[in-house]
């Protein structure tokens, strides 16, 4: 049964969504609402981030453990976003619709429709992340003037991702 979440809730939400710090406080973020919203939970992923065409905001690897983040859109995204609350939101959206296709969701419309439902019930139907949730090219139309079509050979491994639940000592 999934829990109901109230319009107080939203608004801790949304709150918390403003004040997370990196990558890993984001994605810890991503995997307590997608088990609160569709009690599902994986655990030993990892985020890199490549250079890659526009046209393709992320990825993850099938089988794998890797979820790879578009590092050109990232930067004009933290280059045009005017709040943290921006930058998360976007950052939130993208985690959220690879980790929903790591457990093995591989149809884009289900992903997309499953993000944007989160959202709405998350964070409320008419916020920022929710409207970057059906279309980051609403909130960022810069991003959209953009045109690179390559993949970079170069790609930057985030360091400390996904480690809640790592239980050895570093």
């Amino acid at each position: 049964m999934t829990k109901i979440i109230t319009a107080e809730d939203k608004i801790d939400n949304n709150s918390r969504l403003l004040d997370l710090k990196d990558f890993n406080e984001v994605f810890e973020f991503v995997k307590s609402s997608v088990n609160s919203v569709y009690e599902m939970k994986r655990a030993g992923l990892s985020l890199m981030l490549h250079g890659m065409p526009t046209r393709v905001g992320a990825y993850h690897v099938l089988g794998s453990n890797v979820i790879a983040i578009n590092s050109i859109l990232l930067d004009l995204v933290r280059k045009h976003s005017t709040s943290n609350y921006e930058y998360n939101s976007y950052l939130f959206t993208v985690l959220l619709h690879e980790y929903l296709h790591s457990f093995g969701i591989l149809d884009e419309n289900t992903v997309r429709n499953m993000s944007l439902r989160l959202c709405k019930k998350f964070f409320g139907e008419n916020q920022v992340i929710t409207v970057m949730a059906e279309d980051p090219l609403k909130i960022f139309p810069q991003i959209g003037l953009v045109r690179f079509d390559k993949f970079e050979n170069k790609f930057e491994l985030i360091k400390n991702f996904d480690n809640s639940n790592q239980t050895y000592i570093r």
